[in-house]
């Protein structure tokens, strides 16, 4: 038997809560959850392991444990009048406006699920600044224009990339590109090479305005962006009343599960365990996705949590049906 164990109200982590619709409806994610359902696998859901499931639990009654709870620690910014009103996490923001398009109350949450606030998160009629250049940042623009935001401006730290390869970028190595979402096709101001100097608030500590600063950098032998250098008299501020951190995430939450089974981390705060065994230092105990291997890709974590069952299978009864990544890949010679 599998059982699932879910911290939020319903199955899905990230694909569910993180991933706005108009990017993955979520009848796709409920169609696949209904298959695992249909084939025998249990969901607990509220249960927070833990915090309201005892780690202890679990180690006494299952015969492997499998850590897949993503990388969720999110990188703040610790800047003058980060504490101010109006300055939030993109995931705060974006598991609520996924819980309404679901028809849910976005507050209507137990103590237990991960990133609550108390308000109701919204860019109708605001000035909204995203910090931070990539997908979720890309979410927060999409999601900020369909609720009507006045207007919306996304800051990302390194310089603009080229819309094609150069030199130091030769096939078939991974090329950093300029990359348009539908979102940005949709309305946004993007802002390069620039760094948040502070956020400023009223006397009610609400968010007004951000200051910010243009950036020099300076380039590498590889061609990529080495270090940077603020550019003299370029601060300025801009209006904002609501400023949206999507700057990635660091490493899994370690307060609770990974805390309580004293498992072992890597030198960057992930749970150590390699990608051939998937096995942590408790030998009944594994991991796979974004909270073995950092934050990444959605394949990914598909990928690793395939390969880990199959290594699961053969800690429990010494061999599995499942093909490995390995034996399922085919080249051809052309």
């Amino acid at each position: 038997s599998v059982t699932v164990f879910e911290r939020d109200e319903a199955p899905g982590g990230l694909l569910r809560y993180g991933i706005p619709d108009f990017k993955l409806e979520k009848w796709v994610v409920d169609r696949r959850i209904d298959l695992m359902k249909a084939s025998g696998i249990e969901f607990r859901c509220h249960a927070h392991v833990g915090v309201n499931v005892p780690v202890t639990d679990l180690l006494r009654e299952y015969h492997a444990i499998v850590l897949a709870g993503g990388s969720t620690q999110p990188r703040d910014l610790p800047v003058p009048g980060r504490e101010l009103n109006g300055v939030y996490f993109a995931m705060q923001f974006l598991k609520q406006q996924n819980k309404r398009v679901a028809g849910k109350d976005p507050l209507a949450n137990s103590a237990i699920e991960s990133n609550i606030l108390d308000e109701n998160l919204s860019a109708t009629g605001k000035h909204v600044v995203v910090i931070g250049g990539g997908d979720t940042g890309s979410d927060c623009v999409g999601t900020s224009n369909r609720q009507g935001a006045a207007s919306v401006t996304q800051f990302e730290l390194l310089p603009q990339p080229p819309k094609s390869r150069t030199e130091h970028m030769p096939w078939p190595s991974y090329p950093m590109l300029l990359k348009t979402t539908t979102s940005h096709e949709e309305g946004a101001n993007r802002l390069w090479a620039v760094a948040t100097k502070a956020f400023i608030g009223d006397k009610e500590g609400q968010l007004q305005a951000i200051q910010l600063v243009d950036l020099e950098w300076s380039v590498g032998v590889d061609g990529k962006p080495a270090s940077f250098k603020e550019v003299a008299g370029s601060e300025r501020t801009i209006p904002c009343q609501l400023a949206l951190l999507a700057m990635g995430f660091m490493h899994p939450q370690k307060k609770g599960l990974l805390e309580q089974l004293d498992i072992e981390l890597d030198e960057r705060g992930n749970v150590k365990a390699s990608e051939q065994q998937y096995q942590t230092n408790m030998a009944k105990v594994f991991a796979a996705g974004d909270m073995r291997r950092g934050q990444s890709l959605v394949v990914w974590a598909i990928s690793e949590g395939r390969e880990c069952a199959r290594k699961v299978d053969e800690y429990l009864t010494g061999k599995s049906r499942l093909e490995s990544k390995e034996a399922s890949t085919h080249f051809y010679h052309i």
